[in-house]
């Protein structure tokens, strides 16, 4: 199953409705909750959805939302206590679910059925949901694949878009492991690797900490319910949101150049929601996101026939089997060794050569730069 992701730009009306729509699937929720809440039975899927037809008899406004969305507010429930109920088996402590509040619940889905993707041939296309009509969609690159499900999100700052679900069969064929890599990710410098290069950790949230900061203090300052309180809302939004952007645009391009470059990625098999329990650290690591850029590497070595591995990483750093070395850089020499040893392939020794300057993250994204 892959997802795109594309960018809405409805009109008034229609605005209008998605945010209607969203109002009752919450209500939908909440009601729900309220009945099931606390009641050691989980109601089957099934159960929830025989309830909707009496329902809707009773709240006819209901009616103005596309069945399968409702149905799949229902399995969102369905599937939120039955995990609930599982942590309480495996002795966690757990709580009760929550009520959705006014302005968090921010998706609904069409599941199968109940939208069209139309092409236009023109910039914008039309995406067509049923009970709320043709939207303009910006879709910026090709579908390929049979369309199974379309989630509506409106986020923070006010955007709407839209995530296309699509199944498509993957021929992948199995690279030669030619070239191999291993990556040492770091605090410091975002990552070093087994060739000498060490990439800048561009610590963006750090670096728009003091804007974030500003737009906090000037959204407390605001009258609750006023208009003002609502545009310094979205100004903080947009913050965030350019934030989740700038570092999402670095992880992709940066995976992108390993597993188009290399057969055999090797990593750290890294423990890093006990490492985030370190509080001096835990800021540092969540801003460089290097789970997040695992999980990229992972998947696209995976679509693309590359083999992804994960090495024990215990005395990588401390292990000099290849001189004194930087240390970042002897780990990702100890980890491509790991990972080669894994696939029963010896390990070819490198020329060691000082370290160049370290890349700076922007030259990641630059025209010309060896990683475009």
């Amino acid at each position: 199953m892959l997802s795109y992701k594309f960018r809405l730009y409805p009109k008034k009306i229609q605005e209008e409705r998605l945010l209607e729509n969203l109002e009752l699937c919450r209500q939908t929720y909440n009601y729900f909750l309220a009945h099931w809440s606390g009641k050691n039975k989980i109601p089957s899927r099934m159960e929830l959805q025989a309830q909707l037809p009496k329902l809707k008899v009773e709240k006819t406004e209901l009616n103005k939302v596309y069945s399968k969305v409702l149905q799949m507010v229902l399995y969102q429930l369905y599937s939120n206590l039955k995990a609930l109920s599982q942590l309480k088996k495996n002795g966690k402590k757990a709580g009760r679910l929550r009520f959705k509040g006014k302005g968090w619940y921010k998706t609904f889905v069409y599941n199968q059925s109940g939208f069209k993707l139309i092409k236009t041939g023109k910039r914008f296309d039309i995406l067509r949901l049923s009970k709320i009509g043709d939207i303009p969609i910006r879709v910026h690159r090709a579908v390929e694949g049979k369309i199974k499900q379309v989630i509506i999100k409106k986020h923070n700052s006010g955007k709407w878009f839209a995530c296309v679900c699509v199944e498509k069969e993957m021929n992948v064929t199995r690279r030669e492991p030619k070239r191999a890599v291993g990556i040492d990710v770091g605090i410091k410098h975002f990552l070093t690797d087994s060739d000498g290069r060490q990439i800048e950790n561009p610590r963006f949230y750090e670096r728009t900490l003091e804007r974030i900061r500003v737009l906090h203090r000037n959204l407390s300052r605001k009258r609750k319910g006023s208009r003002n309180r609502e545009k310094a809302r979205i100004k903080l939004a947009k913050a965030y949101e350019k934030l989740v952007n700038q570092r999402g645009d670095f992880l992709h391009k940066l995976s992108r150049f390993y597993v188009n470059n290399y057969d055999v990625i090797s990593v750290e098999n890294l423990n890093i929601t006990g490492m985030v329990r370190n509080h001096n650290l835990a800021q540092k690591i969540l801003d460089a996101s290097w789970s997040k850029f695992l999980q990229m590497l992972s998947y696209k070595a995976e679509n693309a026939g590359g083999t992804f591995l994960k090495v024990n990483p215990r005395g990588t750093s401390r292990e000099y089997k290849h001189g004194k070395l930087d240390r970042d850089y002897n780990a990702s020499l100890n980890i491509l060794e790991r990972g080669l040893a894994g696939l029963g392939r010896p390990f070819e020794p490198v020329e060691i050569k000082p370290l160049p300057v370290v890349i700076r993250a922007s030259v990641i994204v630059e025209a010309g730069s060896p990683f475009r």
